[in-house]
Protein backbone atom coordinates (compact mmCIF):
# COMPACT_ATOMS: atom_id res chain seq x y z
CA UNK A 1 0.00 0.00 0.00
CA UNK A 2 0.86 3.20 -0.44
CA UNK A 3 0.50 6.15 1.85
CA UNK A 4 -0.06 9.73 0.69
CA UNK A 5 -0.26 13.22 3.16
CA UNK A 6 -0.49 16.59 1.35
CA UNK A 7 0.55 19.22 3.13
CA UNK A 8 -1.67 22.46 3.59
CA UNK A 9 -2.63 24.68 1.32
CA UNK A 10 -3.70 27.98 1.48
CA UNK A 11 -5.07 31.63 0.55
CA UNK A 12 -2.92 33.86 -1.69
CA UNK A 13 -4.26 36.36 -4.01
CA UNK A 14 -4.01 36.38 -8.07
CA UNK A 15 -1.07 36.31 -9.17
CA UNK A 16 0.78 34.70 -6.04
CA UNK A 17 2.39 31.63 -5.39
CA UNK A 18 1.91 28.05 -3.62
CA UNK A 19 3.77 25.07 -3.10
CA UNK A 20 1.84 21.72 -2.47
CA UNK A 21 4.13 18.62 -1.18
CA UNK A 22 3.20 15.16 -1.21
CA UNK A 23 4.60 12.49 1.46
CA UNK A 24 4.45 9.23 -0.18
CA UNK A 25 4.87 6.04 2.29
CA UNK A 26 4.63 2.72 2.00
CA UNK A 27 5.54 0.64 -1.18
CA UNK A 28 3.64 -0.45 -4.28
CA UNK A 29 5.06 -2.52 -7.26
CA UNK A 30 2.59 -1.16 -9.65
CA UNK A 31 3.32 2.46 -8.50
CA UNK A 32 3.63 3.92 -11.91
CA UNK A 33 3.16 7.82 -11.50
CA UNK A 34 1.95 10.31 -9.15
CA UNK A 35 -0.37 12.83 -9.85
CA UNK A 36 -1.88 16.14 -8.66
CA UNK A 37 -5.57 16.17 -9.02
CA UNK A 38 -8.28 19.27 -8.37
CA UNK A 39 -11.96 19.57 -7.79
CA UNK A 40 -13.79 22.87 -7.39
CA UNK A 41 -16.99 23.08 -5.68
CA UNK A 42 -19.44 21.58 -8.28
CA UNK A 43 -16.83 20.52 -10.86
CA UNK A 44 -15.87 17.25 -11.54
CA UNK A 45 -12.44 16.44 -10.20
CA UNK A 46 -9.65 17.08 -12.82
CA UNK A 47 -6.07 16.35 -13.87
CA UNK A 48 -3.53 19.03 -12.98
CA UNK A 49 -0.35 17.48 -13.48
CA UNK A 50 1.60 13.86 -13.17
CA UNK A 51 5.25 12.86 -13.08
CA UNK A 52 6.17 9.27 -13.66
CA UNK A 53 8.86 7.42 -11.46
CA UNK A 54 10.42 5.09 -13.98
CA UNK A 55 11.14 7.31 -17.12
CA UNK A 56 10.64 10.63 -15.17
CA UNK A 57 7.78 12.06 -18.05
CA UNK A 58 5.93 14.92 -16.83
CA UNK A 59 2.09 16.10 -17.69
CA UNK A 60 0.53 18.93 -17.51
CA UNK A 61 -2.76 19.95 -17.98
CA UNK A 62 -3.31 23.01 -20.68
CA UNK A 63 -4.86 24.90 -18.08
CA UNK A 64 -1.98 24.94 -15.95
CA UNK A 65 1.08 24.50 -18.45
CA UNK A 66 3.60 27.10 -17.96
CA UNK A 67 2.38 28.22 -14.47
CA UNK A 68 2.46 24.95 -12.23
CA UNK A 69 5.65 22.78 -12.29
CA UNK A 70 5.55 19.14 -10.85
CA UNK A 71 8.63 17.39 -9.52
CA UNK A 72 9.67 14.66 -7.06
CA UNK A 73 12.16 14.10 -4.21
CA UNK A 74 13.38 10.57 -4.67
CA UNK A 75 15.36 10.36 -1.87
CA UNK A 76 12.53 11.97 0.19
CA UNK A 77 9.51 10.16 -1.55
CA UNK A 78 7.94 13.73 -1.30
CA UNK A 79 6.38 14.92 -4.66
CA UNK A 80 6.07 18.58 -5.28
CA UNK A 81 3.34 21.22 -7.40
CA UNK A 82 4.76 24.44 -7.67
CA UNK A 83 2.38 26.77 -8.75
CA UNK A 84 3.04 30.59 -9.87
CA UNK A 85 0.85 33.10 -11.53
CA UNK A 86 -2.28 31.38 -9.64
CA UNK A 87 -5.25 33.05 -10.83
CA UNK A 88 -9.16 32.72 -8.85
CA UNK A 89 -9.94 29.98 -11.07
CA UNK A 90 -7.60 27.46 -9.61
CA UNK A 91 -9.04 27.21 -6.42
CA UNK A 92 -9.72 23.61 -5.38
CA UNK A 93 -8.93 21.16 -3.36
CA UNK A 94 -6.02 19.50 -4.67
CA UNK A 95 -5.25 15.89 -3.50
CA UNK A 96 -2.07 13.98 -4.77
CA UNK A 97 -2.50 10.18 -5.80
CA UNK A 98 -0.77 7.27 -7.00
CA UNK A 99 -1.39 6.12 -10.22
CA UNK A 100 -0.89 1.71 -10.60
CA UNK A 101 -3.45 1.03 -13.33
CA UNK A 102 -1.99 1.83 -16.84
CA UNK A 103 -3.74 4.90 -18.69
CA UNK A 104 -4.17 8.44 -18.94
CA UNK A 105 -2.56 10.16 -16.13
CA UNK A 106 -5.61 12.64 -16.18
CA UNK A 107 -7.54 9.48 -15.58
CA UNK A 108 -8.65 9.32 -11.98
CA UNK A 109 -9.78 6.05 -12.25
CA UNK A 110 -6.31 4.48 -12.86
CA UNK A 111 -5.20 5.97 -9.30
CA UNK A 112 -5.60 3.56 -6.37
CA UNK A 113 -4.13 5.18 -3.52
CA UNK A 114 -5.21 9.42 -2.63
CA UNK A 115 -4.38 11.86 0.05
CA UNK A 116 -6.87 13.57 2.15
CA UNK A 117 -6.61 16.95 0.26
CA UNK A 118 -5.55 20.51 0.64
CA UNK A 119 -7.85 23.60 0.12
CA UNK A 120 -6.11 26.01 -2.30
CA UNK A 121 -8.20 29.22 -2.71
CA UNK A 122 -6.85 32.53 -4.58
CA UNK A 123 -8.96 35.46 -4.53
CA UNK A 124 -9.31 38.14 -6.75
Amino acid sequence: QVHLVESRGGSVQAGGSLRLSCAASGYDYNYRCMGWFRQALGKEREGVAAICLRDGLVYYADSVKGRFTISRDNAKSTGYLQMNSLKPEDTAMYYCAAQLRVGMWSDPDTYIYWGQGTQVTVSS
